[in-house]
């Protein structure tokens, strides 16, 4: 199987190979989820700190002690899980609450990142249902063109909340005041995944995004994007202070909800 991402038209990548680059993101991923666990295990509450001296924390301690607060009857400020799962987590109501122009630019950025990371799933599933020989109503290459028109709504929807954060750092005086140079390379950082996909799909199709490039050019542009995204948008993650996708959904539901 074919993929258009590779060096060149010519020299594409093969499904075994991008699996492998996958795998590869996937397993930095868990190996720095896992050290967070072991840091948490050992009473570190804040990014960047380190377990005191000579104490070392256990992820399954962690994992334990975070699944006996959840299922606690009475914890902290004690709202049903379902709801805060929806309503804290999903919707993201405390940011709301602070700032409803904060929360426009957090809802875009995080329901375009995980519905692209879902869609993206998806596409995984049906490749690898087709790969073992399981028969689809449809083929991998209908369901991607199926899922194209989701993958541009959610895409800009991503790319509107990434460009609010940028002018608030550029414009916002409290905003770009508090801001030190690795909040705005991680910024950065999204923004360039996120229109070097445009890129490389426009280059591929002739869409408004190709800039009159040469179609040759499709193949490296898709390659550049696909490795960019899963270094930082899937290996990079426990390693920044984008853990925090994970960390406070998981203090939400610990506390059950509240400030």
């Amino acid at each position: 199987m074919l993929y258009f991402s590779g060096l060149s038209d010519a020299l594409r990548l093969t499904f075994v190979q991008i699996m492998i680059f996958s795998a590869i993101a996937i397993l930095i991923f868990l190996y720095g989820l896992i050290g967070n666990f072991q840091k948490w295990g050992a009473g570190v509450t804040g990014y960047g700190l380190e377990p005191q001296e000579g104490k070392k924390g256990s992820a399954i301690t962690f994992l334990k002690t975070w699944w006996n607060q959840v299922t606690a009857e009475s914890h902290h400020h004690g709202k049903p899980i379902l709801e805060v799962l929806i309503l804290d987590i999903i919707f993201q109501r405390r940011i709301l609450k602070r700032s409803p122009f904060r929360w426009f630019m957090h809802i875009f950025i995080f329901g375009g990142w995980m519905t692209l990371f879902a869609l993206s799933g998806m596409m995984f599933a049906v490749e690898m249902t087709e790969k073992i020989g399981i028969e689809l109503p449809f083929t991998p290459a209908e369901f991607r063109d199926f899922l194209s028109i989701p993958n541009y709504i959610f895409g800009y929807i991503l790319l509107i909340g990434v460009l609010i954060a940028l002018v608030r750092r550029l414009f916002v005086s409290e905003v770009r005041e508090a801001s030190i140079m690795y909040d705005w390379v991680l910024i950065g950082v999204v923004f360039l995944v996120t229109i070097s996909g445009f890129i490389a799909d426009g280059i591929r199709t002739g869409f408004i995004w190709s800039f009159g490039l040469d179609p040759s050019a499709a193949p490296p542009a898709a390659l550049f994007h696909s490795i960019i995204s899963l270094l930082f948008c899937i290996a990079f993650i426990p390693y920044s202070k984008y853990i925090h996708v994970i960390a406070i959904p998981l203090a939400l539901l610990a506390n059950k909800g509240g400030e």
